[in-house]
């Protein structure tokens, strides 16, 4: 099994530029820009990893993708945390991958990439406080930046990252954020059925009591991943590290209804318009942060947003209600501490279209699996909307074969063969095999940074409206 190398550095001299060859650097820099899908071509610099999932791109290898990682990181746990991750990738007994992490820790860590900068795209996974200053510094030196979500927490923020995407476009470079969310199977098929004229009609209106188009999600502060209880930064709770709910899973839920209802287009500002936005917060214990931070005691830093009772009011939940292009739609994301036993984080979504509606579920009922079912919409006979699906689902079959539905209750239900079933940490790796095509196209799809920018737009837009 292979092991975790880790060089710790000071500096890189061979890779820092010189006094009087700055010509040569550049168009080194230059070259080593033009992707052409080579194998390991694309250099990985990753910047202050204090999330999982800066480690969950590197959970698999890409022929693309040089195996030496340049990690810049102020020391700490969260730079130790991400390295003793890759270690279990490169030590698993199944498929170990065999990543090389060449490491700065220092306060300049930041400074030192940008003057070193060994590798060609940045990865970015961790606190959300400085992530759009990280976003804009690393397009104004003139690298792509692969960023978790999300891109930015509060108006300011999104103001680093207009600046950004100007900067990325004048020194063509790509900015990307992390949408795994669009790789899950069930929202892939419902997208496709909402897009069968025959089945679902069109997309009704709806109404901000009743919206057309419904993402909700449950999580929980504690769970497993990769079958080892979580360790969450110390900051995790902190919403102006982190962000609020309103601002951060809630991204995927804004992106998905953009991304479903109006497939392939550009959304503007102007097309969205924020209804109604709240905020209410998961009330923390001291033995609760415990658990999910391994931390004896809340640090200095929240001291001061501590309860009467000592307990932390978080404000992870949120809840959107918007018009897109005049279409109602709701994003809601809970937070938990903890699932109760047997339970796990949970999904809904509903479409709304004038023949037919396409619902994805995830409850107790699912055994918390996703699973898409169709009911006919008002009016809608139920021979009519069968004599429409039966064709549709054997086109699905076409493109993923096994799709095929049985009856449930009084709705039809999609039956989606495991293999199709890959889990949200293996959507880090398809969300990375998209931006490796995108760096040897040379650009993103002429809607990705139009409906990036309105996407970040609408929720900080929110988190405003829900604090007054």
């Amino acid at each position: 099994m292979a092991s975790l190398a880790i060089v710790l550095v000071v500096g890189l001299a061979s890779c820092r530029q010189q006094p009087g060859d700055e010509s040569e650097t550049e168009g080194k820099q230059r070259a080593e820009m033009v992707f052409t899908g080579a194998k390991g071509e694309v250099k990985l610099m990753t910047l202050d990893p204090g999330h999982f999932h800066a480690a969950l791109i590197q959970k698999v290898m890409y022929d693309q993708v040089s195996p030496t990682v340049y990690v810049y990181a102020p020391a700490g746990s969260d730079v130790e945390d991400h390295l003793n991750r890759i270690k279990g990738f490169n030590t698993r007994a199944d498929n170990p991958t065999s990543w090389e992490e060449v490491v700065y820790t220092g306060d300049d860590y930041l400074e030192k990439m940008l003057e070193e900068r060994p590798g060609n795209v940045v990865v970015l996974s961790g606190s959300n406080k400085k992530k759009a200053q990280y976003i804009k510094a690393c397009a104004d030196a003139g690298l792509h930046v692969l960023a978790d979500k999300p891109m930015c927490i509060d108006a300011e923020g999104f103001g680093l990252i207009e600046e950004a995407f100007k900067s990325a476009k004048k020194n063509d470079v790509l900015v990307y954020d992390i949408m795994t969310e669009r790789s899950e199977i069930t929202t892939i098929l419902q997208k496709a059925l909402a897009a069968n004229a025959s089945v679902f009609g069109q997309l009704q209106a709806g109404t901000v009591d009743e919206p057309a188009v419904v993402k909700e999600s449950v999580h929980h502060f504690f769970k497993y991943v990769s079958g080892n209880p979580i360790k969450r930064p110390g900051w995790y709770v902190d919403t102006t590290q982190q962000g609020e709910g309103i601002v951060d899973v809630t991204t995927h839920l804004v992106d998905l209804v953009m991304w479903e209802t109006f497939p392939d287009q550009v959304i503007n500002y102007d097309d969205i318009e924020v209804k109604r936005a709240r905020r209410w917060p998961t009330m923390l214990s001291q033995a609760q942060y415990t658990k999910i931070t391994r931390l004896e005691d809340f640090p200095d830093f929240l001291q001061d947003k501590l309860d009467a009772s000592g307990e932390l009011p978080c404000y992870a939940n949120g809840e959107i209600i918007f018009t897109i292009k005049d279409i109602y739609a709701r994003a809601a994301v809970t937070w938990n501490f903890q699932a109760p036993e047997g339970a796990k984080d949970t999904h809904y979504s509903i479409m709304r279209g004038t023949k037919a509606n396409v619902i994805i579920r995830q409850g107790e009922e699912e055994d918390y699996k996703p699973e898409l079912y169709i009911e006919g919409a008002a009016g809608t006979k139920e021979g009519e909307l069968l004599q429409a699906l039966v064709p549709a689902i054997a086109e699905l079959g076409k493109n993923w074969p096994g799709v095929v539905m049985d009856r449930k209750n009084d709705m039809w239900h999609v039956v989606i063969p495991d293999k199709y079933r890959i889990g949200h940490e293996a959507h880090f790796g398809e969300v990375a095999e998209r931006f490796l095509k995108y760096l040897v196209d040379g650009e993103l799809p002429a809607w990705e940074e139009p409906d990036m920018k309105t996407k970040y737009h609408t929720t900080t837009t929110a988190l405003e409206k829900a604090m007054q």
